[in-house]
């Protein structure tokens, strides 16, 4: 059986890429990391709605392992009813670059029409550049 891959990141063989991608590894971790990003600091409640298609469950679990790794602090506020707030550490903020190429990747190659994902072509980008 193998292992998960995050539990592999000290055993790659040096592929920088692939070490990179473990801290992403997961369907949520990067809009997780693109929201703090965008919007800083938030609050458990806050990140579940902007995330409406993600359990509880599941958004409590890319947290941890955000955390664990390093890239997300969680502070707890001894208040009633608790309070929560997730930001990135320095180390979470220096995946800015690659966050945002990604959303710039997904904004020009990737159009939602009657909800349905559709992938744009270079070819038809510049279609649409020359028509324009």
């Amino acid at each position: 059986m193998s292992r998960p891959r995050a539990k592999m990141t000290n055993n790659f063989p040096g592929c920088p890429v692939e070490t990179t991608l473990s801290f992403l590894d997961g369907k949520w971790k990067g809009v997780i990391l693109y929201h703090l990003l965008v919007d800083g600091t938030l609050r458990f409640s806050e990140l579940r709605r902007r995330l409406q298609a993600v359990t509880q469950r599941m958004l409590t679990k890319q947290l941890r392992e955000l955390e664990e790794q390093g890239l997300v602090v969680r502070t707890v506020y001894p208040v009633v009813p608790p309070r929560v707030d997730y930001a990135l550490t320095p180390l979470g903020q220096s995946l800015r670059p690659v966050i945002m190429v990604l959303e710039q990747w997904g904004s020009r190659h990737v159009r939602c029409e009657d909800g349905q994902r559709l992938l744009v072509t270079p070819d038809a980008i510049e279609n649409e550049a020359s028509a324009a």
